[in-house]
């Protein structure tokens, strides 16, 4: 009877207590073991008899000496389906509820997924979700053979060993996994379904890839929370960066899926002779470099849920954040080699404790690397390899809250050309008045080709924050509470960043990782008249006229896109135009009567393109301009 310390809700009781056997889990350890199939097993199949289709293995286990690796047969699973999420209560949501998708009610899968979890063996701890005091006390319950995803929850939210169960822990929000309802209930695909009781948050996890439920579905407790208490989660990474001079700047990046925020965390890729790959002419080939005899020193804080909880905001004019996370869920596509991070290689390759590894090639025994990527066909890559790693290995994090300088905002940018005209037209970073850095929250490109989920084609939106994909609540109620921390902190700083490609330049992360260099070495500088010019579209505020690194000039095409012949102003013209039009689709979403006034004199600045100096009048701060 000792389920009875986590007072369980009473649908969640009733399933403890007929259900065959049950695991308590109290460490990483122990999921370790459970995720493996047993002590001294080092490969197991995850799988369950399905009705009329038979035995479905959805994952495949292995002990590795670095942690445990994890596969799934079915290349689908490897990546977040983004449409995965359904709402099933009557509250307040712009999301589709599970009747609008469905065409019934919930109540009957909801009792039968009770009833499946009842019958067989089943697992179950506790853990806190976001930090006490400014997150929730929460459980999960799932079935015993898929350790591996309890395993991964206990190491992004942590676990409270049985014996530390506080006396008062009241939990108000559940995770119960049912993995086969994918293929009897929902076609196969991807499902988290969020029913927002009134004392109860209840998850859903109807698949066993953890980055739509444990990792993106506690994502989604927290905003719901935070919508009701008038406070968010932030999506993106945060950093400490020293520069050689022993100044300190702290930057926080916000994005899409794929959008930079864990390589903000890394260190930028050298070449074999230590310069720095700036970008790769698409059309000629052509190369530019840059050297830069020592890169500043990183202090990571978070790296890709940040808490911007009411109770650590000092009245200083910057906004205060603090990691919602134990551990971080980091996508290594981009490194295909030995070599390419030494840094993050060293630290997975020998951890200090166990790692969880999915969709790399890996056997039992062996160690897991990161850069062998399993392939989704033959000569394809998975391009969603992830490794989960404990915050506190790594070196030199922050663990206390800290107040950020510089708010950056991710795009994966297309390459752009005047025959090819693409809104790839972003320069090397742009700066940006509080107005027009809050209605790029608002659009949130989804980006080009993201690694990280099962996209569409085309120019899409990630939605309100770039987290709405998580979110269940309303666009115009996270809209508003984003524009209250641009209003409320006038003393931080806002940029725009591409990746991938600056127009017919292939970059990369680069760009970040140089505007990373360049705004931590100027500190609280401020940019003089004439280092910098209102962009050509002014969706891109102010583009920098020169910039010099450690005496290094880069190129002015990197800086002003429409400099570039292979682009000119025709190809950039066009671009700005795509982006135009994408603003407008997006921002009409948020015309209600809910709507902040400021926030619709912002949007309404917008649609009839007004100038960056519009922008800058509209939410007064203490900017980039001396």
């Amino acid at each position: 009877m000792d389920w009875e310390r986590y007072h369980l809700p009473a649908e969640a009781a009733r399933i403890v207590k007929a259900c065959p056997s049950l695991t308590i889990a109290s460490s990483v350890a122990e999921l370790v073991d459970l995720a493996c199939g047993g002590v001294g097993s080092n490969h197991y199949e995850v799988s369950y008899d399905v009705p009329e289709i038979g035995d479905v293995v959805e994952a495949i286990v292995a002990r590795v000496r670095n942690g445990v690796s994890v596969n799934y047969p079915e290349p689908y699973m490897r990546r977040r389906d983004p449409d995965c999420l359904v709402v099933a209560d009557d509250g307040p949501t712009d999301k589709p509820t599970y009747l609008e998708r469905y065409g019934t009610d919930f109540a009957p899968v909801r009792q039968a997924t009770f009833d499946w979890l009842a019958e067989r063996p089943l697992m179950l701890f506790g853990y806190i979700a976001g930090q006490r005091g400014m997150g929730q006390d929460s459980v999960v319950i799932g079935p015993a053979n898929a350790g591996f995803f309890g395993m991964s929850l206990a190491l992004l939210q942590g676990i409270i060993a049985e014996e530390d169960i506080p006396e008062d822990f009241c939990p108000k929000s559940i995770i119960y996994v049912a993995p086969p309802f994918r293929h009897t209930h929902f076609s196969g695909r991807q499902v988290v379904v969020h029913n927002r009781l009134p004392a109860m948050h209840e998850m859903f996890s109807y698949n066993l890839y953890p980055g739509p439920s444990a990792k993106k579905g506690v994502y989604g407790m927290l905003l719901t929370q935070g919508e009701k208490e008038g406070w968010l989660t932030a999506h993106c990474s945060t950093v400490m960066v020293v520069t050689p001079y022993d100044n300190v700047t702290t930057m926080m990046h916000e994005a899409a899926s794929g959008g930079g925020k864990s390589e903000l965390l890394e260190h930028a890729h050298r070449e074999e002779d230590g310069r720095l790959l700036l970008g790769e002419n698409i059309l000629t080939g052509e190369r530019r470099y840059l050297e830069i005899p020592r890169s500043c020193e990183l202090y990571p804080v978070t790296d890709d849920m940040a808490l911007c909880h009411p109770s650590l905001q000092t009245g200083t004019g910057k906004l205060t954040v603090v990691d919602a996370e134990d551990a971080w869920f980091l996508r290594v596509n981009h490194i295909d080699h030995y070599g390419t991070d030494v840094h993050l290689e060293r630290l997975t390759a020998e951890p200090s404790e166990p790692l969880l590894f999915l969709n790399l090639y890996a056997v039992p025994g062996s160690r897991a690397l990161i850069w062998e990527h399993i392939e989704d066909s033959p000569g394809r890559p998975c391009p969603n390899p992830r490794v989960v790693v404990p915050r506190s290995i790594f070196p030199n994090v922050v663990n206390e809250p800290v107040q950020v300088d510089i708010r950056s905002f991710g795009v994966r940018t297309p390459p752009c050309t005047e025959e090819h005209p693409t809104y790839g037209i972003i320069g090397l970073f742009h700066l940006l008045p509080p107005a027009l850095a809050w209605l790029w929250r608002l659009a949130a490109p989804r980006g080009h080709d993201s690694p990280s989920i099962i996209d569409a084609k085309g120019m899409s939106s990630e939605g309100v924050g770039s987290y709405w994909p998580f979110a269940t609540g309303r666009r115009v109620d996270q809209a508003n509470l984003l524009l209250a921390q641009f209003r409320d902190n006038p003393n931080t700083r806002y940029v725009l960043c591409p990746n991938q490609y600056i127009g017919a330049w292939r970059v990369g992360f680069m760009a970040e990782w140089l505007m990373r260099e360049y705004l931590a070495r100027r500190g609280s500088a401020r940019f003089k008249p004439d280092q910098i010019r209102p962009a050509r579209s002014p969706l891109l505020g102010y583009a920098l006229h020169q910039l010099q690194l450690e005496g290094r000039f880069v190129a002015r095409w990197f800086l002003q896109v429409n400099t570039q012949p292979e682009v000119g102003n025709d190809g950039y013209d066009q671009g700005a135009r795509i982006l135009y039009d994408f603003f407008r689709k997006q921002l009409d979403l948020f015309l209600t009567d809910d709507l902040d006034p400021l926030g619709r004199q912002i949007i309404e600045c917008c649609l009839d393109e007004g100038s960056v100096e519009d922008y800058a009048h509209l939410i007064p701060q203490a900017g980039f301009i001396g």
